[in-house]
């Protein structure tokens, strides 16, 4: 038999950075709100069997009518309140999960573009090695700095990656993770921490996409428009924007 695969999308930020009355996972892009973007990469992705949606408490009516039944989504099983930070909202997505979930997806609600074959990479990763996220490589050089501004250290490239979503887990040690890191008051930046901090598991990097962008400024939305616009096989986003 498959094995059951939960996919968690949180939607639940307020996203203070896009300076407007709408959180940035409910603006329009292209005709939708983000969110139904992201939603139907993994109602339309055949590895994934169910998704958990993390709203904010007050967003909970408005996403059961204005985002699954007005889009009429079928794989969306729960729409949960998320916590005060991050960990917390993927803690109370991963507790909502069906109890024979074998393997869960955590995924940003404000990445609307990520495509079938990085949402089946992450899975294949999470199947091999337990614990798998989806990043690309650094295209800039990064510096390590001290806490007034000045260098310490310059990072090889060839080693950095740039984090994306999915990130993908056997159910049980992600689970596990997370209610470690609640238990032990520490936050978290993305779900790779909490497996890293709880021990036990090496994360491996898969192939993301350049195109998987978040949505976290104005000129997002616009950049995420013309790759809408733009065919997955056709031009690269260093094509169009650089």
């Amino acid at each position: 038999m498959p094995s059951k695969v939960t996919a968690v999308i949180l939607s639940a930020g307020v996203g203070r950075r896009m300076h407007s009355a709408i959180p940035k996972q409910y603006l329009d892009l292209h005709g939708k709100p983000v969110i139904a973007w992201t939603i139907e990469a993994f109602e339309r992705c055949a590895g994934v069997d169910e998704v958990i949606l993390v709203a904010g408490e007050q967003d909970i009516p408005f996403c059961t009518r204005e985002i699954i039944e007005r889009f009429g989504f079928r794989k969306v099983r729960k729409i949960v309140a998320g916590g005060k930070e991050r960990g917390d909202s993927v803690l109370c997505g991963l507790l909502a999960a069906s109890p024979d979930t074998e393997y869960v997806l955590v995924h940003d609600g404000a990445r609307p573009l990520v495509d079938q074959k990085t949402i089946l990479r992450a899975i294949d990763g999470a199947k091999r090695y337990k614990a798998a996220i989806v990043g690309i490589p650094a295209k800039d050089t990064v510096k390590v700095t001290d806490q007034e501004g000045f260098v310490v250290s310059t990072p090889d490239r060839s080693t950095l990656r740039i984090i994306q979503t999915p990130q993908a887990f056997e159910y049980k040690l992600i689970l596990e993770a997370y209610e470690k890191v609640a238990e032990d008051g520490i936050r978290v930046t993305d779900d790779a921490m909490a497996a890293e901090y709880a021990g036990h598991v090496k994360v491996k990097i898969v192939e993301g996409s350049p195109r998987n962008l978040k949505i976290t400024t104005m000129e997002d939305i616009v950049t995420a428009e013309m790759l809408l616009e733009a065919p997955e096989g056709g031009q690269k986003p260093s094509e169009i924007f650089f």
